[in-house]
């Protein structure tokens, strides 16, 4: 009686196949949170862009909503300096009455609101929005 022994070929699988778990940080978790409450039914379609299960989804937008995930304490300040234009000397300003100085408030894409008076020289305002603005 002869003895036969069957070998079979074995697959070596890299660490770069899926199924791997992945560690995400905190600033990732709260962008792709935010993402996903963006509009309806985004959960789902979101989770599948980024390769994460619904349930994990969910438990990160449970901790969100409850404050246990969030961004991290250290803020960014980027230096603004804003100068006035050149005086027109043809143009004189009348001198602002406190009724005339409204407040205005705008609200900014990014989730930001804005109040400044309504005497508030648009130029000033066209060049500081879009340093408010960004992300």
């Amino acid at each position: 009686m002869s003895c036969a022994t069957i070998i079979s070929p074995i697959d070596v699988l890299s660490a770069d196949d899926f199924g791997r778990r992945r560690d995400w940080s905190d600033e990732e978790k709260v962008r792709i949170v935010e993402e996903s409450l963006q509009g309806f039914r985004q959960g789902s379609a979101t989770a599948r862009r980024y390769g994460l299960s619904r349930s994990l989804l969910t438990s990160w937008r449970r901790q969100y909503r409850s404050g246990l995930l969030s961004v991290s304490a250290s803020t960014n300040f980027v230096p603004l300096s804003i100068s006035p234009p050149p005086p027109a000397s043809s143009e004189i300003a009348a001198p602002l009455r406190p009724e005339d100085d409204k407040m205005i408030e705008i609200g900014l894409p990014n989730g930001r609101r804005l109040t400044i008076p309504s005497s508030l020289d648009p130029t000033v305002l066209a060049r500081l929005l879009p340093v408010l603005d960004a992300s």
